[in-house]
Protein backbone atom coordinates (compact mmCIF):
# COMPACT_ATOMS: atom_id res chain seq x y z
CA UNK A 1 0.00 0.00 0.00
CA UNK A 2 2.64 2.35 0.94
CA UNK A 3 4.50 1.99 -2.60
CA UNK A 4 1.45 3.05 -4.00
CA UNK A 5 1.32 6.93 -2.06
CA UNK A 6 3.72 9.68 -3.15
CA UNK A 7 2.94 13.43 -4.77
CA UNK A 8 -0.70 13.82 -2.69
CA UNK A 9 1.48 13.50 -0.08
CA UNK A 10 3.69 16.42 -1.39
CA UNK A 11 -0.28 18.46 -1.95
CA UNK A 12 -1.45 18.23 1.29
CA UNK A 13 2.02 19.48 2.78
CA UNK A 14 1.69 21.94 0.11
CA UNK A 15 -1.84 22.93 1.81
CA UNK A 16 -1.09 22.82 5.09
CA UNK A 17 0.66 25.24 5.56
CA UNK A 18 1.37 28.76 7.87
CA UNK A 19 -1.77 30.44 6.05
CA UNK A 20 -3.83 26.88 7.05
CA UNK A 21 -2.92 26.77 10.64
CA UNK A 22 -3.40 30.53 11.24
CA UNK A 23 -6.60 30.05 9.43
CA UNK A 24 -8.14 27.17 11.64
CA UNK A 25 -7.04 28.50 14.34
CA UNK A 26 -8.97 31.57 13.95
CA UNK A 27 -11.65 29.13 13.42
CA UNK A 28 -11.62 27.04 15.86
CA UNK A 29 -11.35 30.29 18.31
CA UNK A 30 -14.11 32.30 16.86
CA UNK A 31 -16.59 30.16 16.18
CA UNK A 32 -15.89 27.07 17.75
CA UNK A 33 -16.64 23.72 16.15
CA UNK A 34 -19.31 25.06 13.97
CA UNK A 35 -17.57 25.73 11.01
CA UNK A 36 -16.11 22.18 10.65
CA UNK A 37 -17.91 21.94 7.83
CA UNK A 38 -16.32 24.44 5.56
CA UNK A 39 -13.21 22.14 5.74
CA UNK A 40 -15.00 18.82 4.88
CA UNK A 41 -16.55 20.77 1.53
CA UNK A 42 -12.79 22.63 1.01
CA UNK A 43 -11.19 18.98 1.58
CA UNK A 44 -13.89 17.69 -1.24
CA UNK A 45 -13.81 20.07 -3.35
CA UNK A 46 -9.18 19.65 -3.63
CA UNK A 47 -9.70 15.90 -4.12
CA UNK A 48 -12.73 15.85 -7.08
CA UNK A 49 -9.90 18.93 -8.39
CA UNK A 50 -6.95 17.34 -7.74
CA UNK A 51 -7.84 13.89 -9.10
CA UNK A 52 -8.60 15.66 -12.61
CA UNK A 53 -5.33 17.34 -12.51
CA UNK A 54 -3.58 14.02 -11.75
CA UNK A 55 -5.19 12.28 -14.50
CA UNK A 56 -4.70 15.03 -17.11
CA UNK A 57 -0.63 14.63 -15.97
CA UNK A 58 -0.87 10.98 -16.61
CA UNK A 59 -2.41 10.62 -19.61
CA UNK A 60 -0.90 13.36 -21.57
CA UNK A 61 2.58 13.10 -19.64
CA UNK A 62 3.12 17.13 -19.43
CA UNK A 63 1.81 19.50 -16.78
CA UNK A 64 -1.33 21.13 -17.13
CA UNK A 65 0.07 24.60 -18.14
CA UNK A 66 1.44 22.81 -20.79
CA UNK A 67 -1.65 21.10 -21.77
CA UNK A 68 -3.81 24.28 -21.71
CA UNK A 69 -1.30 26.03 -23.54
CA UNK A 70 -1.75 23.42 -26.27
CA UNK A 71 -5.11 23.33 -26.20
CA UNK A 72 -5.85 27.00 -26.78
CA UNK A 73 -5.57 27.86 -30.68
CA UNK A 74 -6.14 31.67 -30.49
CA UNK A 75 -2.62 33.26 -29.64
CA UNK A 76 -4.07 35.95 -28.04
CA UNK A 77 -5.83 34.04 -25.48
CA UNK A 78 -3.19 31.86 -24.94
CA UNK A 79 -0.86 34.48 -24.18
CA UNK A 80 -3.09 36.18 -21.93
CA UNK A 81 -4.09 32.78 -19.52
CA UNK A 82 -0.69 31.77 -19.64
CA UNK A 83 0.61 35.47 -18.39
CA UNK A 84 -2.37 35.28 -15.42
CA UNK A 85 -0.95 31.63 -14.53
CA UNK A 86 3.11 33.07 -14.41
CA UNK A 87 1.75 35.98 -12.63
CA UNK A 88 -0.88 33.99 -9.93
CA UNK A 89 1.73 31.38 -9.53
CA UNK A 90 5.43 32.62 -9.57
CA UNK A 91 4.89 36.03 -8.89
CA UNK A 92 2.59 34.94 -5.78
CA UNK A 93 4.44 32.50 -4.69
CA UNK A 94 7.36 34.60 -4.32
CA UNK A 95 5.25 36.79 -1.71
CA UNK A 96 3.78 34.06 0.03
CA UNK A 97 7.66 32.57 0.41
CA UNK A 98 7.91 34.63 3.24
CA UNK A 99 4.68 33.23 5.45
CA UNK A 100 6.12 29.74 4.50
CA UNK A 101 9.68 30.36 6.03
CA UNK A 102 8.15 32.75 9.01
CA UNK A 103 6.06 29.52 9.81
CA UNK A 104 8.99 27.38 9.66
CA UNK A 105 10.98 30.02 12.29
CA UNK A 106 8.30 30.40 14.28
CA UNK A 107 8.44 26.65 15.15
CA UNK A 108 12.12 26.75 15.37
CA UNK A 109 11.67 29.39 18.03
CA UNK A 110 9.19 27.11 20.21
CA UNK A 111 11.11 24.31 19.96
CA UNK A 112 14.50 25.83 20.98
CA UNK A 113 12.93 28.41 23.39
CA UNK A 114 14.88 31.36 21.91
CA UNK A 115 14.55 35.09 20.63
CA UNK A 116 13.66 35.41 16.93
CA UNK A 117 17.04 35.81 14.94
CA UNK A 118 17.46 36.87 11.54
CA UNK A 119 19.78 33.75 11.24
CA UNK A 120 16.50 31.48 11.44
CA UNK A 121 15.14 32.51 7.98
CA UNK A 122 18.79 31.97 6.04
CA UNK A 123 18.92 28.51 8.18
CA UNK A 124 15.39 27.60 7.08
CA UNK A 125 15.94 28.83 3.47
CA UNK A 126 19.38 26.93 3.31
CA UNK A 127 17.46 23.42 4.15
CA UNK A 128 15.10 24.20 1.20
CA UNK A 129 18.09 25.08 -0.93
CA UNK A 130 20.09 22.06 -0.36
CA UNK A 131 17.26 19.43 -0.68
CA UNK A 132 15.62 20.98 -3.86
CA UNK A 133 19.45 21.46 -5.64
CA UNK A 134 20.65 17.93 -4.36
CA UNK A 135 17.24 16.15 -5.00
CA UNK A 136 15.70 14.18 -7.26
CA UNK A 137 11.39 13.33 -6.77
CA UNK A 138 12.03 9.92 -4.61
CA UNK A 139 14.06 11.72 -1.79
CA UNK A 140 11.61 14.69 -1.33
CA UNK A 141 8.89 12.01 -1.64
CA UNK A 142 10.51 10.51 1.71
CA UNK A 143 10.84 13.64 3.34
CA UNK A 144 7.29 14.80 2.73
CA UNK A 145 5.60 11.75 3.97
CA UNK A 146 7.53 11.78 7.13
CA UNK A 147 6.77 15.69 7.55
CA UNK A 148 3.17 14.94 6.65
CA UNK A 149 3.06 12.19 9.63
CA UNK A 150 4.84 14.70 11.74
CA UNK A 151 2.16 17.27 11.64
CA UNK A 152 -0.50 14.48 11.74
CA UNK A 153 0.84 13.07 14.70
CA UNK A 154 1.56 16.49 16.51
CA UNK A 155 -1.63 18.20 15.53
CA UNK A 156 -4.19 14.96 16.06
CA UNK A 157 -2.30 14.75 19.53
CA UNK A 158 -3.13 18.12 20.18
CA UNK A 159 -6.65 17.76 19.34
CA UNK A 160 -7.29 14.48 21.37
CA UNK A 161 -5.50 16.07 24.47
CA UNK A 162 -8.29 18.55 24.62
CA UNK A 163 -10.68 15.96 25.19
CA UNK A 164 -13.43 17.10 22.78
CA UNK A 165 -17.42 16.87 22.89
CA UNK A 166 -18.06 14.60 20.13
CA UNK A 167 -21.12 15.12 19.67
CA UNK A 168 -20.47 18.81 18.93
CA UNK A 169 -17.22 17.47 16.49
CA UNK A 170 -19.81 15.54 14.77
CA UNK A 171 -22.87 18.37 14.27
CA UNK A 172 -19.83 20.97 13.16
CA UNK A 173 -18.69 18.55 10.29
CA UNK A 174 -22.30 17.71 9.08
CA UNK A 175 -24.44 20.09 9.97
CA UNK A 176 -23.88 23.33 7.74
CA UNK A 177 -24.10 26.75 9.83
CA UNK A 178 -22.78 30.11 9.30
CA UNK A 179 -22.73 32.16 12.70
CA UNK A 180 -22.51 36.11 12.46
CA UNK A 181 -19.87 37.57 10.97
CA UNK A 182 -18.09 33.78 10.21
CA UNK A 183 -18.43 34.38 6.29
CA UNK A 184 -14.57 35.47 5.63
CA UNK A 185 -13.36 32.96 7.98
CA UNK A 186 -15.09 30.00 5.60
CA UNK A 187 -13.36 31.84 2.78
CA UNK A 188 -10.45 31.77 4.40
CA UNK A 189 -10.32 27.85 5.31
CA UNK A 190 -11.68 26.71 1.63
CA UNK A 191 -9.22 29.78 0.42
CA UNK A 192 -5.91 28.18 1.94
CA UNK A 193 -7.17 24.48 1.37
CA UNK A 194 -7.92 24.32 -2.58
CA UNK A 195 -5.19 26.12 -3.84
CA UNK A 196 -4.21 27.08 -7.50
CA UNK A 197 -0.43 25.95 -7.79
CA UNK A 198 -1.34 22.65 -6.22
CA UNK A 199 -3.47 21.46 -9.32
CA UNK A 200 -0.34 22.33 -11.28
CA UNK A 201 2.33 20.62 -9.07
CA UNK A 202 -0.03 17.50 -8.80
CA UNK A 203 -0.46 17.35 -12.63
CA UNK A 204 3.64 17.78 -13.22
CA UNK A 205 4.30 15.07 -10.26
CA UNK A 206 2.29 12.44 -11.09
CA UNK A 207 4.42 11.12 -14.53
CA UNK A 208 7.77 11.40 -12.06
CA UNK A 209 5.80 8.55 -10.13
CA UNK A 210 4.04 6.89 -12.25
CA UNK A 211 4.57 5.47 -16.39
CA UNK A 212 1.08 3.98 -17.30
CA UNK A 213 -2.48 4.50 -17.21
CA UNK A 214 -2.90 1.60 -15.63
CA UNK A 215 -1.22 2.96 -12.03
CA UNK A 216 -5.15 5.64 -11.94
CA UNK A 217 -6.21 3.40 -9.10
CA UNK A 218 -2.97 4.10 -7.25
CA UNK A 219 -3.33 7.89 -8.00
CA UNK A 220 -6.73 8.10 -6.89
CA UNK A 221 -5.72 6.07 -3.73
CA UNK A 222 -3.05 8.25 -3.17
CA UNK A 223 -4.33 11.34 -3.77
CA UNK A 224 -8.06 10.40 -1.55
CA UNK A 225 -5.73 9.09 1.04
CA UNK A 226 -3.22 12.20 1.03
CA UNK A 227 -5.32 14.67 1.05
CA UNK A 228 -7.61 13.37 3.42
CA UNK A 229 -4.62 13.53 6.35
CA UNK A 230 -4.28 16.73 4.94
CA UNK A 231 -7.86 17.99 5.86
CA UNK A 232 -7.46 15.54 8.92
CA UNK A 233 -4.85 17.79 10.00
CA UNK A 234 -6.76 20.85 9.44
CA UNK A 235 -9.50 20.01 11.32
CA UNK A 236 -7.56 18.52 14.28
CA UNK A 237 -6.30 22.32 14.53
CA UNK A 238 -9.64 23.37 14.50
CA UNK A 239 -10.63 20.74 17.32
CA UNK A 240 -7.50 21.68 19.57
CA UNK A 241 -8.10 25.80 19.23
CA UNK A 242 -12.01 25.67 19.90
CA UNK A 243 -10.58 24.20 23.62
CA UNK A 244 -7.83 27.01 24.15
CA UNK A 245 -8.93 29.82 25.96
CA UNK A 246 -7.60 32.13 23.31
CA UNK A 247 -9.17 35.83 22.51
CA UNK A 248 -7.12 37.01 19.74
CA UNK A 249 -4.81 35.38 17.38
CA UNK A 250 -1.72 37.09 15.17
CA UNK A 251 -0.24 33.52 14.18
CA UNK A 252 -0.56 29.38 14.37
CA UNK A 253 1.72 29.64 17.39
CA UNK A 254 -0.55 31.71 19.17
CA UNK A 255 -2.37 28.22 19.35
CA UNK A 256 0.30 27.03 21.58
CA UNK A 257 -0.25 29.69 24.25
CA UNK A 258 -3.77 28.94 24.15
CA UNK A 259 -3.45 25.07 25.33
CA UNK A 260 -0.84 25.74 27.97
CA UNK A 261 -3.44 25.90 30.78
CA UNK A 262 -4.77 22.63 29.61
CA UNK A 263 -1.42 20.72 29.50
CA UNK A 264 1.71 23.16 30.39
CA UNK A 265 4.14 24.11 28.56
CA UNK A 266 4.32 20.56 26.57
CA UNK A 267 1.97 22.24 24.10
CA UNK A 268 4.51 24.38 23.01
CA UNK A 269 6.48 21.72 21.64
CA UNK A 270 3.68 19.56 19.95
CA UNK A 271 2.42 22.91 18.36
CA UNK A 272 6.16 24.01 17.48
CA UNK A 273 7.06 20.39 15.54
CA UNK A 274 3.78 20.88 13.68
CA UNK A 275 4.18 24.35 12.44
CA UNK A 276 7.78 23.77 12.01
CA UNK A 277 6.63 20.93 9.20
CA UNK A 278 4.20 22.99 7.90
CA UNK A 279 6.28 26.12 7.22
CA UNK A 280 9.35 24.13 6.18
CA UNK A 281 7.03 21.49 3.67
CA UNK A 282 5.27 24.80 1.93
CA UNK A 283 8.76 26.55 1.90
CA UNK A 284 9.58 24.10 -0.60
CA UNK A 285 7.07 23.08 -2.65
CA UNK A 286 6.16 27.09 -3.56
CA UNK A 287 9.29 27.46 -5.48
CA UNK A 288 9.28 24.05 -6.97
CA UNK A 289 5.17 24.69 -8.30
CA UNK A 290 6.88 27.83 -9.45
CA UNK A 291 9.72 25.86 -11.57
CA UNK A 292 6.77 23.26 -12.90
CA UNK A 293 4.59 26.22 -14.19
CA UNK A 294 6.83 28.16 -15.81
CA UNK A 295 8.90 25.15 -17.25
CA UNK A 296 5.30 24.04 -18.63
CA UNK A 297 4.56 27.54 -19.72
CA UNK A 298 7.72 28.14 -21.91
CA UNK A 299 7.90 24.04 -22.73
CA UNK A 300 11.46 23.90 -20.53
CA UNK A 301 12.90 21.14 -19.57
CA UNK A 302 11.42 20.09 -15.97
CA UNK A 303 14.22 17.93 -14.66
CA UNK A 304 15.31 18.64 -11.58
CA UNK A 305 18.67 19.33 -12.69
CA UNK A 306 17.55 21.77 -15.22
CA UNK A 307 19.31 25.51 -14.62
CA UNK A 308 16.02 27.13 -16.01
CA UNK A 309 14.41 24.68 -13.60
CA UNK A 310 16.99 25.57 -10.75
CA UNK A 311 16.87 29.41 -11.27
CA UNK A 312 12.92 30.06 -11.08
CA UNK A 313 13.04 27.78 -7.65
CA UNK A 314 15.55 29.50 -6.39
CA UNK A 315 14.68 33.20 -7.35
CA UNK A 316 11.38 32.07 -5.57
CA UNK A 317 13.22 31.02 -2.36
CA UNK A 318 15.55 33.90 -2.30
CA UNK A 319 12.70 36.47 -2.27
CA UNK A 320 10.68 34.71 0.52
CA UNK A 321 13.78 34.62 2.55
CA UNK A 322 14.99 38.31 1.87
CA UNK A 323 11.56 39.35 2.61
CA UNK A 324 11.15 37.12 5.94
CA UNK A 325 14.41 38.20 6.82
CA UNK A 326 14.73 41.93 6.44
CA UNK A 327 11.36 41.75 7.88
CA UNK A 328 10.05 43.21 4.56
CA UNK A 329 6.28 43.52 4.20
CA UNK A 330 5.78 43.45 0.34
CA UNK A 331 1.97 44.16 0.72
CA UNK A 332 1.37 45.37 -2.65
CA UNK A 333 3.09 42.48 -4.11
CA UNK A 334 0.44 40.50 -1.73
CA UNK A 335 -2.44 42.18 -2.77
CA UNK A 336 -2.17 41.47 -6.91
CA UNK A 337 -1.21 37.47 -5.99
CA UNK A 338 -4.87 37.54 -3.97
CA UNK A 339 -6.51 39.09 -6.70
CA UNK A 340 -4.43 36.89 -9.43
CA UNK A 341 -4.78 33.96 -7.45
CA UNK A 342 -8.99 34.75 -6.88
CA UNK A 343 -8.89 35.42 -11.43
CA UNK A 344 -6.82 32.23 -11.70
CA UNK A 345 -8.46 29.34 -9.42
CA UNK A 346 -11.89 29.71 -11.41
CA UNK A 347 -10.32 30.00 -14.85
CA UNK A 348 -8.20 27.09 -14.30
CA UNK A 349 -10.90 24.98 -13.48
CA UNK A 350 -12.83 25.64 -16.09
CA UNK A 351 -10.25 25.03 -18.46
CA UNK A 352 -9.17 21.83 -16.10
CA UNK A 353 -13.23 20.51 -16.63
CA UNK A 354 -12.73 21.42 -20.31
CA UNK A 355 -9.44 19.49 -21.09
CA UNK A 356 -10.72 16.25 -19.00
CA UNK A 357 -13.95 16.20 -21.48
CA UNK A 358 -12.03 16.09 -24.46
CA UNK A 359 -11.90 12.44 -25.32
CA UNK A 360 -8.96 13.49 -28.05
CA UNK A 361 -6.74 13.43 -24.82
CA UNK A 362 -8.27 11.78 -22.19
CA UNK A 363 -9.90 8.88 -23.90
CA UNK A 364 -11.58 6.51 -21.94
CA UNK A 365 -10.90 8.35 -19.22
CA UNK A 366 -12.59 11.42 -19.41
CA UNK A 367 -15.21 12.95 -17.13
CA UNK A 368 -18.52 10.46 -16.12
CA UNK A 369 -21.03 12.31 -15.39
CA UNK A 370 -21.30 12.46 -12.15
CA UNK A 371 -17.49 14.06 -11.99
CA UNK A 372 -19.11 16.76 -14.09
CA UNK A 373 -21.86 17.57 -11.63
CA UNK A 374 -19.53 17.56 -8.93
CA UNK A 375 -16.96 19.39 -10.57
CA UNK A 376 -19.74 21.78 -11.71
CA UNK A 377 -20.91 22.51 -8.35
CA UNK A 378 -17.79 22.91 -6.69
CA UNK A 379 -17.07 25.53 -9.86
CA UNK A 380 -19.67 27.94 -8.35
CA UNK A 381 -18.26 27.89 -4.87
CA UNK A 382 -14.80 28.62 -6.31
CA UNK A 383 -16.21 31.49 -8.67
CA UNK A 384 -18.12 32.65 -5.60
CA UNK A 385 -14.89 32.21 -3.44
CA UNK A 386 -13.00 34.13 -5.98
CA UNK A 387 -15.30 37.35 -6.03
CA UNK A 388 -15.02 37.32 -2.16
CA UNK A 389 -11.21 36.92 -2.00
CA UNK A 390 -10.88 39.92 -4.67
CA UNK A 391 -13.45 42.26 -2.71
CA UNK A 392 -11.81 41.93 0.13
CA UNK A 393 -8.66 43.29 -1.61
CA UNK A 394 -10.45 46.03 -2.64
CA UNK A 395 -12.23 47.13 0.12
CA UNK A 396 -9.40 46.64 2.46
Amino acid sequence: MFKKIGPGFLIAAAFVGPGTITACTLAGVGFGFALLWAMVLSIATTVVFQEMAARVGILTKKGLAASIREELKRPWIRVSVLGIILSAIVVGNAAYEAGNIGGAVLGLEALLGSEPSPWYSWLIGGCAFVLLYAGSYKMLEKIFVGLVMMMSISFILAAILTRPDISAILSGLFVPSLPEGSLLTVVALIGTTVVPYNLFLHASLVSEKWNSIDDIKAIRWDTILSIGLGGLISIAIVIAAAASQLTEVSSGLDLAKGLEPLYGTSSKYFLGVGLFAAGITSAITAPLAAAYVTASCFNWNSSFNSWRFRAVWASVLLAGVSFQSFNLKPIEIIKFAQVANGLLLPVICIFLLWIVNKRSLMGNYKNRIWQNILGLIFLLLIISLGVKSIWSVISS
